[in-house]
């Protein structure tokens, strides 16, 4: 059905919700970015209420691994480079010490912005007499590309600091808490193009909650959030694809197979948030030539291990939970702000915080949502 996103905002309105309030959570940062800049939130009826969830690899990229990556920089003799989102992303060091890989970069370490891993391999083939270190953070569809740049063959003197991490258990976790706190879940489009549409299927077979796969237009999303809208009203459950344009049965074979063979799942810390099972990527035994964990000391002492820990006072683990919007959190739009992020959701494009300030939202609530009751 060749609807536009006017077409389906006209559709929702039709709708019998009558007050019945329905709580709807994206897990993409792509997603909510679309939400807000395209006004979305504002333009549904009032009982629908869109949460924003735990789609943003940089919030939950652990803040141990982003300090390694800054003392491999500082003190080790290699080239560091990363995807730019990373370089402002705070550690929790004392004031005067660096606390991002842009002031390390500004220190003297040798810190390099790249967009792609391909970059990474030919900065490595560039500097052949060099380490390169590529701090690889991110969800499946950025894991698979460094997935398939070590199937075809890594450069002898590049290796991986890897911070890779799956969508799904996370929103497993979510929907095995006591309250999950969302009606229905419209699953991101991107993840669902590398590993396909089943992945999502659990949560309509084992939790009974409506799902669809949705694109980033304002019309497959509103599409989407129709379709669980429906579901929800008319008590049916099923994993609708709003995106079958790029997403098909079984997603990308040759990602899903770079994936495999170059990659193990484990468990895996998220910065906040603690240790989610089965939901990290770590390098496979037949790559362990090209583990920067295994190549370079690690510059984690004991005593300075934060396990996750945001910066004090900051909500960002909430925010990636849906816990909180992000001018819930005290420090919002007041010492957080993209000029000075405190936590990383105000430093990625894909973070909540960042994509509200966007957005015109400049004012923490400081403790409630307004028009909704607290999530926690």
């Amino acid at each position: 059905m060749n609807h536009s996103a006017q077409d389906w905002l006209g559709l929702i309105r039709q709708l019998p919700l009558a007050g019945r309030r329905v709580r709807i959570m994206n897990v993409c940062g792509g997603h909510e970015r679309s939400i807000t800049l395209a006004g979305i939130r504002s333009a549904l009826p009032a009982e629908i209420e869109l949460i924003p969830g735990p789609g943003c690899p940089v919030c939950v990229c652990p803040e141990e691994d982003i300090y390694q990556a800054i003392q491999l920089a500082l003190r080790e003799p290699v080239i560091l480079v990363t995807y730019g989102d990373m370089l402002r992303v705070p550690v929790n060091a004392p004031k005067g010490e660096v606390r991002s890989l842009e002031q390390a970069r500004a220190a003297g370490g040798e810190v390099r912005p790249i967009a792609s891993p391909l970059e990474a391999a030919q900065i490595a083939r560039d500097n052949p007499a060099t380490p390169v270190v590529f701090f690889a953070a991110g969800f499946e569809t950025t894991i698979a590309p460094t997935a398939a740049l070590a199937v075809q063959g890594l450069p002898e003197n590049l290796s991986l600091l890897l911070s890779g991490r799956l969508t799904w258990p996370a929103v497993a976790m979510l929907l095995n808490a006591e309250a999950p706190g969302f009606d229905a879940l419209v699953a991101p489009g991107h993840v669902a193009t590398v590993m396909g549409p089943e992945e999502w299927g659990f949560v309509v077979e084992e939790h009974a909650i409506p799902a669809a796969v949705a694109g980033f237009s304002p019309g497959s999303l509103l599409a989407a959030t129709y379709s669980v809208l429906r579901q929800h009203l008319e008590g049916r459950r099923f994993l609708d694809n709003c995106y079958p344009e790029v997403v098909r049965p079984g997603g990308n074979p040759d990602a899903r197979a770079a994936l495999e063979q170059a990659m193990r799942v484990t468990d895996a810390n998220w910065r906040g948030i603690g240790i989610i099972p089965q939901s990290g990527f770590a390098l496979r035994e037949a790559y362990a030539a090209h583990d920067a964990r295994t190549l370079f000391p690690d510059h984690n002492a004991a005593d300075r291990r934060r396990m996750g820990e945001m910066p004090p006072g900051c909500d960002c683990a909430r925010v990636v939970l849906g816990k909180r919007y992000p001018n819930q959190c005290r420090l919002f739009g007041n010492r957080c702000t993209p000029r000075n992020p405190i936590g990383p959701c105000m430093v990625s494009d894909e973070g909540a915080c960042r994509i509200w300030w966007a957005g015109g939202m400049r004012e923490s609530v400081a403790s409630e949502r307004t028009g909704a009751p607290a999530r926690e």
